[in-house]
């Protein structure tokens, strides 16, 4: 946003007081984000929480979205209350103007009030900008509570990212992270 003459709105608001066609364009800009790789399960899995909205300009275009939602990810016997950073985009267009970071300063002020635990998973191109705010890849065992019982996940160690809020929990680095189960990506 730095050194961008254009004037841009960050809006927090939760899924129900988002309208249809504001839910349109959030998809929308999840879909040309992810250059259609963006399903309705991940979808699903970015609504019912709070959303992080940047609008660009007089007509508020859509520029950049970012949501959390309430997990539960079960850590040496213990059932953490978890924001979980969902969809988190910026249009092509807009991007390495700081409005991924804007996005993130406001999902992390909605964990730090609400969570014990920040959890995401990253991708190679966005990891650099969670690591540039503190989130760490969690070193220990991922794993998910599924239908069947306590299944681990290898393939999500190492870009399970975690952050801890001011007086959240500390986590065991050694110890296992299981998630619990939702359709799609578990984690």
């Amino acid at each position: 946003m730095a050194g961008d003459p254009v004037s841009v709105r960050v809006l927090v608001r939760h899924t129900s007081a988002l309208s249809g066609d504001e839910l349109l364009a959030v998809r929308a800009l999840l879909d040309a984000a992810f250059e259609g790789d963006f399903g309705e399960e991940d979808f699903e899995h970015a609504l019912g929480g709070m959303h992080a909205l940047v609008y660009e300009g007089e007509g508020g275009v859509l520029v950049a979205h970012g949501s959390v939602v309430q997990r539960r990810v079960l850590h040496r016997g213990r059932a953490l209350r978890t924001g979980y950073v969902e969809a988190v985009a910026v249009r092509a267009d807009r991007r390495r103007r700081g409005l991924a970071g804007a996005v993130m300063a406001r999902l992390e002020s909605v964990i730090g009030r609400a969570y014990v635990l920040g959890a995401l998973s990253a991708s190679e191109a966005g990891a650099a900008l969670y690591e540039g705010r503190g989130w760490r890849p969690h070193p220990g065992p991922i794993g998910v509570l599924g239908p069947g019982g306590p299944e681990r996940l290898p393939e999500e160690e190492g870009s399970t990212y975690v952050w801890t809020p001011p007086g959240g929990v500390r986590l065991d680095p050694a110890g296992r992270l299981d998630f619990d189960w939702r359709n799609g990506d578990v984690v």
